[in-house]
């Protein structure tokens, strides 16, 4: 008999999602939902809402392509609302439920599948077939949300770049230290103990333990493990023996080799960590380069890759392609849509990833200089497109998936790092979770 704790409501939180979706499209079929009905096409002038799904963050980039938008559109006004990526969900589920989303919005992947459920966005895949994008986006971003919004042969958000796993390490302090770069998760443990001096307030690595914590644990796990499918059959590998093994050796750095306030770390935290004191590691993404480059300039940090397992090889899971959606109930679609397409044009996918350090979806776009100088860029794209590395495909496609891996475990996995739970009951949490999830997902989308 299993001990795995039970977590009460998961099947009714994927009822009411489903339940949300059937009224959807029941009321669409009425002609109204009580939040505008199914929108118009509109003049395609006036005035459209975009919601930035990483606002404050990328505030000064969305600011810059409005302006070159608006300077070649002088009917079109882009009305810019920042939202916090962390609270970027629940705005668009209290919006989707009330009324007031957006015409235009940035839609991550890890919660795109819960959107469409909902039937929140319009398809854009025959947009994009008459228009300067097609044959532009990258293929690999593209079977992305494709697959992440749970419906292969349709589009529901448009890619503007992914942003790829990657080991930060402080250059300067590895060459005082005598340290190889942490190429291997040998090298990567041995440097985390050898550049931690407690005393003094230096730690090897910066481990994420607040808002954001289950996908980079997730990819130090299957990094080490070496697993390569996050399924097998209708089950989770989540909770596979070398999984927990992986996960019992990754938290046992916490208060160790990391600083004990990084129970509460964000991303926001860590770097801040990272650049401005004596961190020697942080495992992060791509949006954080640029960071590094204005605090440390290029000299004093490198960023890499996940390190690779005793065999040679690379594991990462997969990073949610970021993207742009136009939501169904908006009045002025055209409009909308002129908006998307110029965000996601050579220039403006350019710009916007150049400032994030991201990679971007437009193939015109990843042919710039500004790639190719971007060092740990230029890395993550070759490990995506080269074949040296194996990725993990986390279940976008599962509505829960979000809430799954935030508000139902990020706390559990706190009490992992407080040692008030252990590693292998809160990864069969997880996967009970999740096979429940897929089970219910497979009975819905049977035939």
């Amino acid at each position: 008999m299993s001990n795995t704790p039970q977590v009460p409501g998961r099947r009714r939180t994927t009822a009411a999602v489903s339940l949300a979706a059937v009224l959807a499209l029941t009321a669409t079929a009425c002609g109204d939902d009580g939040t505008g009905g199914s929108g118009d096409e509109g003049s395609g002038k006036g005035t459209i809402t975009f919601w930035d799904n990483n606002g404050g963050v990328r505030t000064a980039v969305w600011q810059e392509i409005i302006k070159d938008f608006e300077a070649k559109n002088p009917g079109i006004k882009v009305k810019y609302v920042p939202i916090p990526s962390e609270d970027v969900q629940s705005k668009y589920d209290t919006a989707i439920a009330g009324g007031g989303l957006p015409d235009v919005g940035g839609v991550g992947a890890a919660y795109l599948a819960n959107m469409v459920a909902q039937n929140a966005l319009d398809p854009v895949g025959d947009r994009i077939k008459d228009s300067g994008l097609d044959g532009k986006l990258v293929p690999t971003m593209v079977d992305s949300v494709k697959s992440a919004g749970g419906r292969a042969d349709e589009m529901y958000s448009v890619p503007t770049s992914a942003s790829n796993g990657t080991l930060y390490y402080r250059t300067d302090l590895f060459r005082a230290a005598g340290l190889e770069p942490p190429t291997t998760w040998e090298k990567f443990y041995t440097a985390a103990e050898k550049l931690t001096d407690a005393d003094n307030n230096r730690f090897g690595y910066t481990i994420r333990g607040g808002a954001g914590s289950i996908a980079q644990a997730l990819d130090a796990m299957y990094g080490q493990s070496g697993i390569t499918s996050f399924w097998n059959g209708e089950k989770t590998t989540v909770n596979d023996p070398r999984n927990v093994a992986a996960l019992e050796k990754y938290v046992g750095l916490y208060k160790k080799t990391t600083p004990a306030a990084d129970v509460n770390n964000d991303f926001k935290k860590m770097v801040a960590q990272f650049d401005t004191g004596s961190i020697g590691m942080l495992s992060h993404n791509l949006g954080s380069y640029t960071d590094h480059v204005k605090s440390l300039g290029k000299d004093k940090f490198a960023g890499i890759p996940n390190p690779v397992g005793p065999d040679g090889k690379r594991v990462q899971v997969s990073n949610p392609v970021d993207g742009l959606g136009l939501f169904r109930t908006g009045k002025n679609k055209a409009a909308a849509w002129k908006f998307i397409e110029f965000a996601v044009s050579h220039e403006s996918n350019s710009k916007w990833n150049a400032s994030a350090g991201a990679i971007p979806a437009n193939k015109d776009a990843q042919a710039d200089p500004w790639l190719r100088a971007a060092e740990a860029t230029k890395l993550g794209a070759q490990a995506l497109t080269d074949g040296s590395t194996r990725i993990v495909e986390l279940p976008y496609f599962l509505p829960d998936w979000n809430k799954i891996s935030k508000a139902d475990n990020e706390p559990n996995f706190q009490k992992v790092l407080l040692g008030q739970m252990t590693p292998k009951a809160f990864l069969d949490t997880v996967a009970e979770q999740l096979n429940t999830a897929r089970a219910e997902w497979n009975e819905q989308n049977k035939g």
